[in-house]
C-alpha cells in the first residue's frame, strides 16, 4: 500500500495512490494514528502538490557509513556498530521542494537513501521483532554540506539546515528492505548505483541499536546511509532519487 500526504491548495490530506502511481483515493485522518476510511474523493496524482509523507513528531535519526563503499569513498572504514546523529524536523521538505543552499557552505552534496518510517512505539527491542514496529519505507536525500561537516567535528549543522532532509514521494508499507536498488541522478545522469542488500548494518539491525538509545515513536524516521557516488551539487541542479518498489524523489537545488 502506498500513503501519500498532499495538497490541492487546502489543508494537507493523505490518500492511497494506485500502482502506476497516477491516481489518490483520498483517506480520513492521519494513518499513522487513526483507522483509514476512504472518503470518496479521487485525485489525479499530477493534479495535486505531493507533500513530505510524513513530518516527524520527534526526530529523524540518520545513519552515517552504512554502505563500505562510501565508508571507503569518504577515506574511512564502516563502523563497527551504526554511527548515529540526528536532523532536526524542520529539515524535512518533500517531493518538488526546493533544496535551498545557505550561504554557509559552498560544498553541498546529495545522498540518496532508503528511509524507515517507525509505525508504534518501541524501546530496547529485539533486531528480530525490530521490522515489526516499521509502518512503512521512503525515500530520503540526506543532503549534507561537506566543508561543514568537516569544519564542526560533528554533523548538527551540516545535515540539519532548513529543507536538507528531502523525503518522499510517499510511504510504501509493503516492502522488502533488504534488496532494492537504490539509484541517484544528477541532472539525468546516474551517480550512485546500490543496493539495500549492501548494507553493513541491516534496517532490522539499526532499529535494535536506535531503540537502545531513543525511544521510536510513530512518525520517527530512520535514514539507514548511502552507498558510494556521493557528490556536489550546484545551484540549478535537480536531483533524482529512485529505489526500486517505492519510486522517485526528485528535488531542484537553488541557492539562498
Amino acid at each position: 500500500m502506498r500513503i501519500a500526504r498532499f495538497t490541492t491548495g487546502e489543508d494537507p490530506a493523505y490518500g492511497l495512490v494506485d500502482g502506476a502511481g497516477e491516481k489518490i483515493a483520498e483517506i480520513t485522518g492521519d494513518p499513522l494514528y487513526q483507522r483509514i476510511e476512504l472518503t470518496g474523493a479521487v485525485h489525479q496524482v499530477a493534479d495535486v502538490r505531493l507533500l513530505a509523507p510524513v513530518i516527524p513528531r520527534s526526530k529523524v535519526i540518520g545513519i552515517g557509513k552504512n554502505y563500505a563503499d562510501h565508508a571507503a569513498e569518504m577515506g574511512g572504514e564502516a563502523p563497527a556498530t551504526p554511527l548515529m546523529f540526528l536532523v532536526p524536523n524542520t529539515a524535512v521538505v518533500g517531493p518538488g521542494d526546493p533544496v535551498v543552499m545557505p550561504p554557509q557552505t559552498s560544498e553541498v552534496s546529495y545522498e540518496g537513501e532508503l528511509a524507515v518510517v517507525i509505525g508504534r512505539l518501541c524501546k530496547d527491542v529485539e533486531a528480530s521483532e525490530a521490522l515489526s514496529a516499521v509502518f512503512g519505507y521512503t525515500i530520503a536525500n540526506d543532503v549534507t554540506a561537506r566543508d561543514l561537516q568537516r569544519t564542526d567535528g560533528q554533523w548538527a549543522r551540516a545535515k540539519g539546515f532548513d529543507t536538507f532532509c528531502p523525503l518522499g514521494p510517499w510511504i510504501e508499507t509493503d516492502l522488502d528492505p533488504s534488496g532494492q536498488r537504490i539509484v541517484t541522478m544528477l541532472d539525468g545522469d546516474i551517480v550512485q548505483d546500490g543496493a539495500t542488500s549492501d548494507m553493513v548494518h541491516d534496517v532490522a539491525a539499526l532499529i535494535a541499536f536506535a531503540s537502545q538509545a531513543f525511544t521510536l515513536l510513530p512518525g520517527d524516521v530512520i535514514l539507514t546511509g548511502t552507498p558510494a557516488g556521493v557528490g556536489l551539487v550546484e545551484a540549478g541542479q535537480r536531483v533524482d532519487v529512485d529505489i526500486d518498489g517505492i519510486g522517485v524523489l526528485s528535488n531542484p537545488f537553488v541557492r539562498h
